[in-house]
């Protein structure tokens, strides 16, 4: 056997090893030292050698005689072009053309990792961006033209900025991106325009988005042959070995499958475990052009699975004294774990990388001075004005919104469409209902799109007209926002149908919790249905800040009072409907995440807090989840159920009772110096963690029992007719579980259900509460946009896409993204100003703490500093909030 390879599945033993898959330039009976001599370089000198990089610029290298080629590989030709080691791992250079004296290295990337937008450095994914490039020109990237329009306006945006026409026919004119790229210029153009304000950043990353979709994303052909003598080409990725069928993939042997790669001559063997495919049938042979491509591809795949799954670099095979059988080819670079640990930890000897992008405004000159190796944004030609960063909130909240009814419109239909789980009546009254909102406002989010774009100067256009304005903007379409008032008051009905139908019918109540266990839906699916009405509140704010700010005689004020005075008729219209409407999401929510309790949702029945206390029993005091309705006031303890639901233990009925901060001797617990809280009727001792909690509860507590007075209405709607009579050391709370008590003590990071974001969850872990009014007044002001967020111990900025709702903070890598990375409760986290101990030298710069954590966020603009400032004050424990 000429080489062979195990492939060993336990992680850190290994499979492989680079191979500069080279061409040789020589002619035939001529040597290196022939070629070398006077005729091929010139006495002292060495050879010059030419290297051609990813973006096509081409550089001139001498190589001494002695030094063999693959020394140089990553040395002279890559450290003199400062390319860092982060990514010269990722690159193999590649020998060929015409002869010695034109010999030209070609670099290239050779390992395409599964997620390109990981990679840390932006230098990086922009090298990456240019072996797309390559692909898609050299027709090695196969895809539709739809697709392949897409990428080339991202590379488009990335070479030249924002949109202009001239510039993008003269630029097309001159190079070329794709193929077909004449038939398809129109289509390319189009799709330019709408990354307005795209940094070249965000243009390389949309880039590598899309391709790792892609099924020839990465992929390098060898043709083959099987044993049939069918024509095949074979390929090697992170995942393993793949078979396709001209472009089409037929086969993947995953490397866990993999048990011994080998070649012999022409003859390339893959050797599988029994369990694959039955111990007769473990050895697959593939017949290759020749040897030499034979050898080549095998030490492709072992290069492939030496650096994706082994942890460590191999350690070289120690040669044999006399006879030697078979190669001992091994992989000599550092692995992709290594990788990722070097990238961490050398992050302050990167080499300062600049990068000058948009030839037609030169708006973005972003200059990378990588101690971080996350890039910050620069906003010297940004407009200055108050009023365009209050644009902005419309435009920014505005993509949030539409993200937002793509959840019902887009998702949740497909989910329910796949499973044929809703009825066709419930269909059409919610579809057709919510659709053509949808529809309209992605008009109009093109709209405010295109008018920033303007009003920042990011094309010609501005200086065609006064851009610097949105009322106008605003006016035009609350006017058509108008004309789909029918559709906002049937908001009621399509909630009350689709809750009665969950109810109802099982397959329709299973593919809705399984939907809201989908990351798409961040929130509770119900809550996406009220966006529509709560969209018009923040309208309504927003144009109150603008006309604040501007003067009576500004030429944009008029405008913003007649969509001000439009869009306060119909929020005034609405309001009791939201009032109404967001009391029964919140009681259909809580009924899905309680357990022991039926009809929490009827008619009448207001929510008003819910919050952690500590309950006194026989045992002591106990962690317990209250919910505060305007009837009764319940009691929970968390279970160890997968869904992380809340377990009902009692049900107290307002009617009749006595709330007092004195305990009677029974009760009075002398360890505790806390103050505490008493229900007489039911003599349920409870503890609140603050003065300022309990002076919550207490003051809820009485307006709801002076509300059921008035009302004279008692609540008969039970858990269990013996339930309410139990005393504080009922029988039930004893005899709960070790495991109930110490799920309680889980981290809030570890839950299992997806959403113990829920506020709920959040008091459980952080021992507050919140009010249906808190909600109300958090409903009002949702934020989102780009904002730089550091750890307490890092040491840069990372760019993120934010968006404040339901007290949380989401994170997404940019406003496309169709789910969040990872959220941040803020109930009772503590909002401030960096103090001095920080060393935070920046403008607009929040701090977030809550006991040892701690967030750094730095706004854009001082607009947008005290708008989350505010936010975070406001709607935050207001105890823990130190003013900024």
């Amino acid at each position: 056997m000429e080489g062979s390879y195990r492939a060993i599945q336990t992680p850190g033993t290994r499979l492989g090893a680079q191979f500069n898959a080279g061409i040789s330039t020589l002619e035939p009976g001529q040597s290196l030292s022939d070629a070398l001599s006077p005729g091929g370089r010139s006495p002292g000198r060495g050879l010059q050698l030419r290297v051609q990089g990813l973006d096509d610029t081409q550089e001139f290298y001498d190589l001494e005689v002695s030094c063999p080629v693959s020394s140089h590989r990553h040395g002279a030709f890559l450290t003199q072009q400062n390319w860092t080691y982060c990514e010269v791992l990722f690159l193999t250079s590649c020998l060929f053309v015409s002869g010695p004296m034109n010999t030209l290295f070609r670099l290239s990337v050779k390992f395409f990792p599964p997620d390109p937008g990981q990679l840390q450095e932006e230098y990086t994914r922009y090298l990456f961006s240019l072996q797309m490039k390559r692909d898609l020109l050299e027709g090695r990237l196969s895809c539709t033209e739809n697709t392949a329009s897409l990428l080339a306006s991202h590379l488009l945006q990335s070479e030249i900025g924002d949109y202009d026409d001239m510039a993008d026919r003269d630029f097309l004119k001159l190079n070329k991106l794709l193929p077909n790229q004449e038939r398809i210029q129109e289509r390319i153009m189009e799709l330019h325009y709408r990354h307005l304000g795209q940094t070249p950043a965000d243009s390389d990353f949309q880039v590598l988005e899309i391709a790792r979709k892609l099924e020839m994303y990465g992929v390098r052909f060898h043709p083959a042959a099987d044993r049939e003598g069918t024509k095949i080409n074979l390929a090697v990725a992170h995942i393993g070995l793949q078979v396709f069928q001209g472009n089409t993939k037929i086969n993947t042997f995953n490397w866990s499958k993999i048990r011994k790669l080998s070649f012999k001559r022409k003859r390339f063997l893959i050797k599988l475990y029994p369990e694959v495919h039955g111990p007769h049938q473990d050895t697959l042979e593939f017949q290759m052009v020749s040897r030499d491509q034979c050898k080549i591809f095998w030490k492709n795949c072992v290069e492939h699975h030496s650096f994706f799954r082994l942890l460590d670099q191999p350690q070289p095979k120690s040669k044999a004294i006399l006879f030697s059988r078979g190669s001992s080819f091994r992989y000599s670079g550092r692995t992709q774990k290594q990788l990722v640990e070097y990238v961490k930890d050398s992050g302050a000897r990167r080499t300062p990388y600049q990068r000058c992008v948009s030839l037609v405004s030169g708006l973005w000159s972003l200059s990378l001075v990588s101690v971080s190796g996350l890039c910050l944004w620069s906003l010297s030609r940004y407009p200055t004005d108050k009023a365009y960063f209050i644009a902005k909130e419309i435009l920014t909240t505005e993509r949030t919104y539409l993200k937002d009814l793509e959840v019902i419109t887009v998702w949740f239909r497909s989910a329910v469409i796949k499973e044929n789980a809703m009825p066709e009546g419930l269909m059409t009254l919610l579809f057709s209902n919510i659709d053509p909102i949808y529809e309209f406002h992605r008009g109009f989010l093109k709209e405010i799109d295109q008018r920033l774009a303007l009003w920042e100067g990011r094309s010609n256009a501005h200086v065609k007209g006064d851009y610097q304005r949105i009322g106008d903007v605003m006016l035009r379409n609350i006017d058509g926002i108008n004309r789909l008032n029918s559709h906002y008051h049937k908001h009621d009905e399509v909630l009350t149908e689709l809750e009665k139908a969950t109810k109802r019918l099982k397959k329709l109540e299973t593919v809705y919790k399984e939907f809201e266990l989908q990351k798409v839906c961040y929130l509770p699916l119900n809550t996406f249905l009220l966006k529509p009405i709560q969209r018009l509140m923040h309208y309504k704010l927003i144009l109150e800040r603008l006309c604040k700010h501007y003067s009576p005689d500004h030429p944009d004020h008029n405008n913003c009072r007649e969509a001000l005075k439009e869009v306060a008729e119909m929020t005034n219209q609405l309001q009791s409907s939201l009032i109404r409407l967001e009391n029964f999401q919140k009681l259909s929510e809580l009924q899905r995440d309680l357990i022991g309790i039926e009809n929490l949702t009827a008619p009448g029945r207001e929510f008003i807090r819910e919050g952690c206390l500590y309950k006194l029993t026989k045992k002591g005091l106990q962690q317990r989840m209250f919910f505060l309705f305007s009837d009764q006031l319940l009691y929970t303890s968390k279970g160890v159920t997968a869904t992380n639901q809340f377990k009902v233990h009692g049900q107290l009925p307002l009617h009749g009772m006595i709330v007092s901060i004195k305990l009677p001797a029974l009760f009075v617990n002398p360890s505790c110096s806390l103050p505490q809280l008493i229900c007489f009727a039911s003599l349920c001792g409870c503890d609140c963690s603050s003065k300022v909690e309990m002076g919550k509860w207490i003051e809820d507590l009485n307006m709801a029992i002076e509300m059921t007075k008035k009302s004279q209405e008692k609540s008969d709607l039970f858990l269990d007719p013996g339930l309410c009579d139990r005393s504080s050391d009922e029988v039930s709370l004893d005899q709960e579980s070790e495991d109930d008590m110490s799920s309680s003590r889980n981290s809030l990071d570890k839950q299992t259900h997806h959403r113990a974001n829920s506020t709920m969850h959040v008091c459980w872990h952080r021992n507050t509460s919140v009010s249906m009014s808190d909600h109300s007044l958090a409903v009002e002001n949702q934020l989102s946009g780009y904002l730089l967020r550091k750890f307490k111990n890092s040491n840069g900025w990372q760019k993120l896409w934010v968006v404040f709702t339901n007290f949380c903070l989401f994170f997404y890598k940019t406003h496309q993204d169709d789910f969040p990375l990872a959220s941040l409760p803020l109930l009772g986290y503590t909002v401030s100003s960096p103090g001095e101990s920080d060393s935070i030298h920046k403008e607009y710069v929040f701090k977030l703490h809550f006991k040892s954590h701690v967030y750094f966020f730095r706004a854009e603009s001082e607009y947008t500093f005290e708008r989350y400032s505010d936010c975070f004050i406001h709607y935050l424990t207001p105890s823990n909030n130190a003013s900024l």
